[in-house]
């Protein structure tokens, strides 16, 4: 405030006196009130700084504690993080482990699969020496059954066959072959053995098929063979001379009138 332009304005209205006296009075108020104001200005900005530095202190202190949660969760993420890292290292070698036993099994698999095909090739080579060994010895089992046969066959025959005789096929064959072909001649000296002797008071013609084990084919041939003597205009009786024959066989026997002696004895006569 200019004191000394007002007191020159006043003076000049007022007189000099007064002037001063209402100057000085307009200076003091004007001190008293601008130290009035200064100070209220002073409370208002201390209460602000107050107010300012306190949210301050506390934005600080919440972000310190934030910072410290934070620091926490890292810490407990870097833990989770190595403990992961831990795992996945024991996975790997548990995989590792799981991939080595899984080559060892493949390899055992392999092995074995080798030692399985080795053993079916052995097996089947076995099977084939078997089924040779079998052939030949049913071979020579039928033809000890056979010698044996035609060697005492008056004797195994005598109460179905009298007077009986052993003859060869071929003696036949002035007899027979201007009547038959000559696949059925080659078909007729085939036959196991022959028989000439006296069956139910008639001279006949025993054809005989032997065979260890008695079956259809043997039946099918004795007939067959028989057969081609009686077309001849011989008489002749189809027999089948076995160890062994299914009731199957000897049902087939009795239908195509073909007789069996069975392990020393005749069977029931063919229907």
């Amino acid at each position: 405030m200019n004191t000394y332009r007002l007191y020159e304005d006043l003076k000049a209205v007022l007189g000099d006196e007064a002037a001063k006296s209402l100057v000085q009075t307009l200076g003091t108020t004007f001190e008293e009130l601008r130290d009035t104001v200064t100070r209220q200005d002073d409370r208002v900005l201390r209460e602000a700084a107050v107010g300012r530095f306190s949210g301050l202190e506390s934005a600080t202190t919440y972000l310190a504690e934030g910072q410290q949660r934070l620091a926490e969760a890292q810490a407990r993420t870097e833990s989770r993080v190595a403990e992961l890292a831990e795992a996945q290292t024991r996975t790997e070698s548990r995989v590792a482990e799981l991939a080595e036993a899984q080559s060892r099994t493949e390899a055992r698999v392999a092995e074995l699969a080798e030692s399985q095909r080795q053993l079916a090739i052995a097996q089947k080579e076995t099977a084939v020496a078997l089924q040779r060994l079998t052939i030949r010895t049913d071979a020579v089992v039928g033809r000890t059954f056979e010698l044996q046969f035609r060697d005492r066959l008056t004797a195994y025959l005598g109460r179905f066959l009298r007077r009986g005789k052993l003859i060869a096929n071929d003696e036949l064959l002035g007899t027979i072959e201007a009547q038959v072909t000559d696949r059925e001649i080659d078909e007729f000296l085939r036959a196991d053995a022959v028989v000439r002797g006296i069956v139910d008071g008639k001279p006949t013609y025993v054809v005989v098929e032997v065979s260890t084990t008695g079956d259809v084919e043997d039946i099918v041939r004795a007939e067959q063979r028989a057969g081609i003597l009686r077309k001849a205009g011989l008489e002749s009786i189809p027999l089948v001379a076995c160890d062994a024959i299914s009731p199957e066989s000897i049902a087939f026997a009795k239908l195509s009138g073909v007789r069996v002696w069975c392990n020393g004895s005749m069977l029931d006569a063919a229907a």
